[in-house]
Order: structure tokens, then sequence, then C-alpha cells
């Protein structure tokens, strides 16, 4: 199961450390294409190698498969953003707690004309049946994220359904950076992580044209894997990081971290 797991997702995952360190002071976090796509890790990685002497590899992929690798063991902790989806993975015994650790906002992205005109929605679901009414082309990541998850319950949430809406709607299969490249490409409309937009290098004649609507708040948790249900997990390395992330130091890192003058992400952990 775990080997079949891990094949299945070598293709997608990027496995990042910095530096070498003993077996004893790594450990393997999951985190979404989006947290990674925001640049933010490589301002964290080095303080935390630097604070705690502890090597972390993140495994680089969408909530869904995150959380498939923390089922399986694979990883020590998980990093991802998908409440509802968190909230079970917990309730079933694969994860011991739930951190909320920071925050952003989701965003549609289109292009410039915006000839849906999405900027005269009032809410996310008056931006989505303004794209329904305007079938112009959509990008959806289409890959369990939990950017996908919450595209799927505003869709939903508009009274549509994602398979019924026609060939506008592309779904890609991708994280959030190949995604936002597709639409980039196809001067599309997307939805997408206010961090990931603004660390996203390819912008073309796509820019933000929605967003405000409180339905699109955006959190991040820390889940540890449960050692009940996979012993061989860094139990301790995983209770070092959340220490730390949920510091006065990350909290430092993580709201100071602005792209163009843009604050990224909130800190809002709880002592």
């Amino acid at each position: 199961m775990i080997k079949a797991i891990q094949t299945g997702l070598i293709a997608g995952a990027m496995i990042l450390g910095l530096g070498t360190a003993t077996l004893a002071d790594s450990m393997k976090l999951a985190v979404t294409t989006s947290f990674h796509n925001s640049g933010l890790a490589d301002i964290l990685l080095p303080e935390i190698k630097q604070d705690l002497g502890l090597e972390v590899q993140l495994l680089v992929v969408g909530t869904g498969q995150a959380l498939k690798l923390g089922r399986a063991g694979d990883v020590d902790a998980i990093l991802v953003h998908s409440k509802k989806a968190e909230e079970s993975f917990v309730a079933e015994g694969y994860g011991t707690h739930r951190r909320e650790i920071m925050y952003n906002d989701f965003v549609f992205i289109g292009p410039k004309t915006d000839v849906a005109r999405l900027d005269l929605a009032d809410t996310a679901a008056e931006a989505l049946t303004r794209l329904h009414r305007a079938r112009t082309p959509f990008v959806s990541r289409g890959d369990d994220s939990g950017t996908h998850k919450k595209e799927l319950s505003l869709w939903r949430a508009a009274g549509l359904d994602p398979e019924l809406l026609g060939d506008w709607y592309k779904p890609v299969g991708a994280g959030m950076g190949a995604a936002l490249n597709t639409a980039s490409g196809m001067n599309a409309y997307i939805l997408s992580d206010r961090a990931s937009w603004l660390n996203f290098g390819n912008k073309g004649d796509l820019a933000l044209v929605f967003a405000g609507d409180p339905v699109l708040f955006n959190q991040y948790a820390f889940l540890p894997v449960n050692p009940e249900r996979h012993s061989h997990v860094k139990t301790d390395l995983a209770q070092k990081l959340e220490g730390w992330l949920t510091s006065e130091r990350a909290k430092e890192l993580i709201n100071s971290y602005t792209i163009d003058g843009e604050t990224l992400f909130v800190f809002n952990a709880q002592k």
C-alpha cells in the first residue's frame, strides 16, 4: 500500500531540504503546492534548521495527496488547507490533532479585460454565476487539492454542477503554479490562493478580478501523524516543529513576508 502510494506520487512530489543532517534530525512534512509556490518555505526552512537543528524535507503535493501520505505513514506531519478534510483525518485517527497556523484568502484571477465582469459581483457565488453566463474559459486545478475542494464548494453554493458546465471548464489535474501557467497561456479565469498569485511570475494578461467575500477565507493547519497508527513516525520532531511554527519567531517571519508590499499570510496560531 505504502509502496504503491509512493510510486504514484513520485512524479508529482518534490522533496526539498537544505543542507544535510543526521536521520534523527530530519523529518518529512507534506505541504500543499500553494504553500510552496508562495515562497514562504524558502524563508522558514533555513530558520527552522538554524533554531532547531532540524532538517525538514517537504513533499509538495495537493491537500488530498498530502492526506493520503499521512494515512499511509509516509510523512511525519502535514500542513494543508481544507478544514473539513483535516477534521476527518483526525476523527479517523490518522492525525493526533489539528493546529491552525496562518491564513490568507482565495482570489479569482482572470483576463484584464474581465469579459465576464467578475468585478461587478458582490459575492463569490455571483462571480461564478457570471462566469457560467459568459462561458469564458475557466481553469480548474482538478487535483483534489485544498484549492480544488474550495472551488467545488463554491460552485455548489452557486447552485451549479462543475460536471455539467461544458467544455469552457478546463480541469488540468495540476498544482497551483502549473494551473496558473495554463490559465495565463489561455487567458482564462482561475481560482488561486492570494500568496501563489502574488509570487507567480508568468502573469501575462491576467489580473486579480474578484476578492473579499468572507467565504474565500483560507486557513492553513498543521497535523501530526498519529504514532498509534504508524509507530515509526517521528512524533518528537513533529512536536518540535509545531512548537516552532506557533512561536513568536514564526509569527514575525510569517507576518513580515511580503511581495510588492502585500502581505501573503497572517499568523493566527493560538498558544
